[in-house]
């Protein structure tokens, strides 16, 4: 059975389609297709998830985050970096899209062309999350997790809401950043320097 879980702004709703078996990673690929204009994640058990588009203000400030990320590693130059609109394959299946990551550039070119013009198979490196009006907090805090135990180094929960940023490693408990004037990346990210004024 394959289970539709549309995210509101309070709790999920959820469509059972008893008819329809779980979709292959091929069938989830054509799915997105046929549904470009969807924000559409797939979890480990193979629920598809449905989210609502970006509001603009959320948008906005993702944008500031995917800018300072990407002209670090424009300065940085050992991996590439991804926006919001990338889906990755998961080693647990999931397909994520967080709202920024970045990649190791020998892990980005160990996969083939055929793989990166898909949901690539490989988790980022550095992930960050940022809390819309429509995300819970405990969500996204599994989200994070998820990443941890699937080959993430490093991840930021930015909590526009409380101005909390948790920052998480594997196998920690995450450190929680009580309205920091900026995040650093060190020492998995040498010398990037998330500036948050604009992201608040």
């Amino acid at each position: 059975m394959t289970t539709l879980l549309i995210q509101t702004e309070s709790t999920p709703l959820m469509v059972n389609l008893p008819a329809i078996a779980p979709m292959t990673h091929a069938q989830f690929y054509e799915f997105c297709l046929a549904n470009r204009d969807l924000r559409i994640e797939r979890t480990a058990s193979g629920d598809v998830v449905i989210m609502p588009p970006t509001f603009s203000d959320t948008g906005n400030r993702s944008g500031k985050a995917f800018q300072q990320l990407a002209n670090w590693t424009d300065q940085d130059g050992t991996g590439e970096t991804f926006d919001s609109s990338t889906g990755f394959t998961l080693p647990n299946g999931a397909t994520r899209s967080p709202d920024a990551c970045w990649i190791k550039l020998e892990r980005w070119n160990a996969l083939t062309d055929e793989q990166k013009a898909s949901f690539a198979p490989v988790c980022p490196d550095f992930v960050i999350e940022l809390r819309s009006s429509s995300d819970t907090l405990t969500s996204l805090q599994d989200k994070m997790q998820e990443y941890m135990a699937n080959g993430a180094l490093l991840g930021w929960l930015i909590d526009r809401k409380n101005r909390t940023v948790h920052v998480y490693r594997p196998n920690q408990e995450p450190e929680i950043l009580d309205n920091p004037e900026t995040v650093g990346g060190e020492p998995e990210l040498p010398g990037l320097v998330l500036r948050m004024a604009k992201i608040w």
